[in-house]
């Protein structure tokens, strides 16, 4: 599959069926000064939680790309508030089957409040399982061991974590996650953005390495296989 990283934890990802655009939070990013958000196409947009830095573009590409917005019940139901009136609500442990494939919804640990002072409802992550394979999006969350039971269900080809530390898990708890996922290939996200979150990329790399583990740190605008 081919992953685009537009900064913070906003990336793309294209199966054969569809492109997906994780938490858009690109315009107020400065480090993404290079994207155009006016070129970036989706089919679907999948929302983890509220928080500014993953919801602040969704309203306004969803109106560009038509997109359908995945998010959970509150964060689909202020949407619509907000005029997008293509959304499908989920909740935590549930799945549904799109046409480019199935969507299970899963925990996460975090918070979560939409920028306007909303409610978000409790922060998730998804696990896309596609024609080509199967790969899990955490979301911003802390190292739980629910990440065992997404390897008992689903083989993953990668899994795509947060590793700035401080809000989420660090690298060297990312690095253990992978073991729990079962999963040696890993996008790192939600890292650099902000002064708290900043990291030492080849520090990030070995602590994922001393777990057996690859972590991949696309540049912004970057594209790599996987």
């Amino acid at each position: 599959m081919k992953l685009t990283y537009y900064g913070h934890s906003c990336f793309a990802v294209e199966t054969g069926a569809a492109t997906l655009l994780f938490d858009p939070f690109i315009r107020a990013n400065s480090l993404a000064a290079s994207v155009d958000v006016s070129g970036i196409r989706a089919d679907y947009i999948l929302l983890s939680h509220g928080h500014f830095d993953h919801v602040s573009d969704a309203v306004e590409l969803a109106r560009q790309t038509g997109a359908t917005v995945i998010s959970n019940f509150e964060i689909s139901t202020w949407l619509g508030a907000q005029g997008v009136d293509k959304a499908h609500p989920m909740n935590h442990g549930g799945s549904f089957r799109f046409p480019f494939g199935r969507v299970k919804f899963v925990n996460a640990i975090h918070s979560s409040v939409l920028p306007d002072g909303t409610y978000g409802g409790n922060p998730g992550g998804f696990v896309v399982e596609a024609a080509e394979c199967s790969f899990y999006y955490a979301g911003d969350t802390a190292l739980t061991l629910d990440m065992q039971l997404i390897a008992e269900e689903f083989n993953l080809a990668f899994a795509v974590l947060p590793i700035g530390d401080n809000f989420t898990m660090g690298a060297n708890d990312a690095g253990r996650a992978s073991k729990l996922l079962k999963c040696k290939q890993v996008v790192g996200v939600h890292y650099d953005t902000f002064p708290p979150i900043k990291i030492d990329h080849e520090e990030a790399k070995g602590a994922l390495a001393r777990h057996g583990a690859t972590l991949h740190l696309p540049g912004i605008g970057e594209s790599i296989s996987l």
